[in-house]
């Protein structure tokens, strides 16, 4: 940010960031999981075709023009928007002869009397299961329900961002680039234009697109349903999670697309392929693959963030298995990220989650109450799509090799019943046993879970950040106690620059004053402002409250995947820190300490062990001695660590000029081979202010404290409840104890959740399977306190107050 001082006096503020034409182009596929993927559907003048504004319609989205039209044009635009593919109307005979229904159904009807009516029991329970999983699409309901939602949208936001290069990147995936995205897009890169890149045989058109979507807020599922039907993508099959829906609204979602799980399919799906209604639902997912219509599934279940839920797991399932049986060729994943400005009923579906059945009137009334509440903007950003035959033959060959248990990594560690350091590389493999029938369901399993973690990170990495999230980022981490608007406004255009030269992209454009001025507004509830005339500023603070520090965190909550890595990198410089203090002298400060690479490579992978990469927002499939080395190579980067290179140290190549000397100068230097391991210099490293960010390292310290005292304190309510108990009663009595304890401001139910499998893997609790369900006991080990003191006191090292 500049300031200029024009001829009458006035100061002008001139704000040129990343911000224009170019913009940095997030969400390419991993390259390590599906290289061939990373060059399908995309080219690099994709970045350069901007933004639209998907609830923006006016004559021109129709094919009519005039005064009337452009009164009625949503609702003439929503009743010309086309449908490439619908769920073929023999769908029941199908599921009713499929092999796999028949199968399970003879098994059932072996033995009774009549094969007649026992031919008609079964395909009436096929049709009632069917009837429970989906419905009939209703063109006339879904074409009012749209247009009605697009009345809604422009009421809730002041705008719905989709970028032209990824929208376009998807089209192509579908092969509809020809019809709706020709002229949604223009002719620019379209299949033939000079200059685009072929796509790899492998990724051709012609296989179905399955969105794998972040889930924030419940208005999600209609959103992006909104959002695929008008842009050309056809009527996406959703499928909704764990929350229960009254009858009315139940059948309102599925005359929409909406699709459920059957009822009691935990225990129909407790042996994979067996019971009729797990028939009945692979079938239908094969056939809704099949006709190519778009599935989108959600990832996440709101109020738990980067938590891969269990509906999830199934629907993966089962699309991975249509495509290992062979019932579609392959299928092309697209992972999709949502950002809001103030998230469409915010905190209050945590509470409202599971309680009760939601209900049509509820829903009604929650967008009555958000209409009358300032919620900004959204923006939806697509990720490139993946070939998931590519994924699954990568990993299962990587899963060959697997990684050592994490009690085996960690806990010697925290309890030093180990002398030596854990290593990030070959120590951590082991061959695994012989294939067994539950050996090849585990390995299944695990292939799906880290399919859904990796598209769950990839659709994090796609999300823009949003200007709420940077501005109550600055305020929770940076000034809790207040800040001048001056001072805010230049820490904004400083974390700005920071989040795009990580290439991450943001969800807005405008004046710096502005744009700060919008975020104060959508936060002005939990914020106290001050003009003070005599300066001519305003001064900006927070509310104490828990409340306002809770919704503070949820709204910077963004803001932590993008600097996971550097923020674990500081947090080990802290432990180092924490170690090195009681033998540093007085004069010595922060800058002048120095330590090497290989302790600070410890304290890395330690942190990286304890946390799971999916909290951090970071691709499970990097191993992490790499990511570890990564980190460093970002702190370098950012300007935090300056390597020191020891006095001791000559080196060949240096040309500085020495003090005349009698003997020979070559006669003290060391020839010896240099790729000999016994005298490899080590690297050292020292602390350093980057220039223009005050207070860098301690900002991203604090990004990470929230997740560390969750994990410390939730050590201490260890020998609060009484053991066995199960799982979900223990996640409840942690966030009560989280609630009521004094100090601590912001307890998260996907912090409890993450700390209690992160407890589970390390061995601190253990899981035993018991006729009333699984049961959680506390471990021989932490039953001492001097065992739970050596575990608080190994995370507290990293945590910033």
């Amino acid at each position: 940010m500049k300031t200029w001082v024009c001829d009458s006096g006035q100061k002008l503020e001139i704000f040129i960031p990343f911000l224009g034409k170019y913009r940095p182009f997030s969400g390419r596929c991993c390259q390590t999981c599906t290289p061939k993927s990373w060059g399908g559907f995309y080219h690099k003048q994709l970045s350069s075709l901007g933004f639209r504004d998907a609830v923006r319609v006016t004559e021109e989205d129709t094919r009519y023009r005039g005064w009337l039209v452009r009164r009625v044009c949503g609702l003439l635009a929503v009743w010309d928007w086309k449908i490439p593919a619908d769920t073929p109307g023999d769908l029941p005979a199908r599921i009713c002869h499929s092999k796999r229904v028949r199968d399970v159904a003879t098994d059932r009807s072996r033995g009774s009397r009549g094969d007649g009516e026992a031919h008609r029991r079964w395909k009436e329970k096929i049709l009632k299961i069917l009837a429970e999983i989906q419905a009939p699409l209703s063109l006339l309901m879904l074409r009012l329900c749209n247009w009605a939602l697009l009345k809604l949208l422009n009421r809730l936001f002041l705008s719905v961002q989709l970028h032209r290069g990824q929208l376009e990147m998807v089209l192509r995936a579908a092969g509809t680039v020809g019809s709706t995205g020709r002229a949604a897009l223009g002719p620019r890169l379209a299949a033939g234009t000079p200059g685009a890149e072929p796509r790899p045989p492998s990724l051709q058109p012609g296989v179905p697109l399955v969105f794998l979507s972040t889930h924030k807020s419940q208005l999600d599922g209609l959103l992006l349903s909104f959002l695929l039907f008008s842009q050309g993508l056809g009527v996406p099959r959703v499928t909704v999670g764990e929350q229960v829906c009254s009858p009315l609204l139940r059948a309102l979602l599925g005359r929409l697309g909406g699709i459920f799980l059957p009822s009691r399919m935990e225990q129909t799906l407790s042996d994979r392929d067996e019971g009729l209604p797990g028939a009945v639902l692979a079938t239908y997912v094969e056939e809704v693959l099949r006709s190519r219509q778009p599935l989108l599934i959600f990832l996440e279940e709101p109020p738990v963030a980067l938590c891969l839920s269990a509906p999830a797991r199934e629907w993966l399932a089962l699309v991975y298995r249509a495509v290992r049986d062979g019932a579609v060729p392959d299928v092309l994943l697209v992972p999709v990220g949502i950002a809001y400005d103030v998230v469409p009923g915010g905190l209050h579906w945590e509470g409202a989650h599971g309680a009760r059945p939601l209900g049509l009137g509820t829903c009604l009334w929650a967008a009555c109450r958000a209409m009358r509440r300032n919620l900004g903007c959204t923006r939806v950003d697509f990720a490139q799509p993946f070939s998931l035959q590519e994924f699954a033959a990568k990993n299962l060959v990587r899963q060959s090799c697997k990684e050592k248990l994490l009690e085996e990594l960690l806990l010697p560690t925290i309890l030093g019943t180990c002398p030596g350091q854990p290593d990030g590389k070959k120590a951590e493999i082991w061959s695994p046993g012989p294939a067994t029938a539950a050996g090849l369901e585990a390995e299944e399993e695990m292939l799906v879970t880290e399919l859904g973690l990796h598209s769950l990170s990839d659709g994090v990495a796609c999300s823009a950040v949003m200007a709420v999230g940077i501005t109550s980022a600055l305020l929770l981490h940076k000034h809790r106690e207040g800040v001048f608007l001056s001072r805010l406004m230049l820490d904004f255009a400083w974390l700005l620059e920071e989040i795009l030269l990580r290439q991450r992209d943001v969800g807005f454009s405008g004046q710096l004053r502005a744009l700060v001025q919008h975020s104060l507004v959508l936060l002005g509830a939990r914020l106290t402002l001050y003009r003070l005339s005599p300066i001519g500023d305003v001064l900006v603070v927070p509310e104490a409250s828990a409340e306002a520090l809770r919704e503070l965190d949820h709204h910077s909550a963004a803001i932590l995947p993008v600097f996971a890595s550097e923020a674990v990198g500081a947090c080990a410089v802290r432990a180092l820190l924490m170690e090195m203090l009681p033998f540093l002298v007085a004069t010595v400060g922060p800058s002048g300490i120095v330590f090497s690479q290989d302790e600070l490579h410890r304290k890395t992978l330690e942190l990286l062990r304890l946390l799971p990469p999916n909290l951090l927002g970071l691709q499970p499939c990097q191993p992490l001695d790499c990511r570890s080395q990564d980190i460093v190579d970002k702190l370098l980067l950012c300007g935090l660590l300056e390597a020191e290179e020891p006095e001791s140290e000559r080196w060949v190549c240096d040309l500085a000029p020495r003090p005349f000397c009698k003997g020979q100068p070559w006669a003290g230097m060391d020839f010896t081979d240099s790729d000999s391991e016994d005298e490899v210099p080590k690297r050292c490293f020292k602390l350093s202010e980057p220039q223009g960010s005050p207070g860098f390292l301690l900002f991203l310290c604090r990004l990470l404290s929230p997740v560390l005292r969750t994990y410390a304190r939730a050590v201490a309510f260890l020998d609060r409840p009484s053991w066995p108990q199960p799982e979900a009663a223990y996640a409840e009595a942690l966030l009560q104890f989280l609630a009521e304890e004094d100090g601590f401001e912001y307890p998260n139910r996907s912090l409890v959740l993450s700390s209690l499998q992160t407890f589970k893997e390390m061995g601190v609790l253990e899981e035993v399977r018991t006729p009333a369900g699984p049961l959680l006991h506390l471990a021989q080990p932490f039953r001492s306190s001097a065992s739970r003191g050596k575990l608080e006191a190994f995370i507290q090292q990293f945590t910033q107050p």
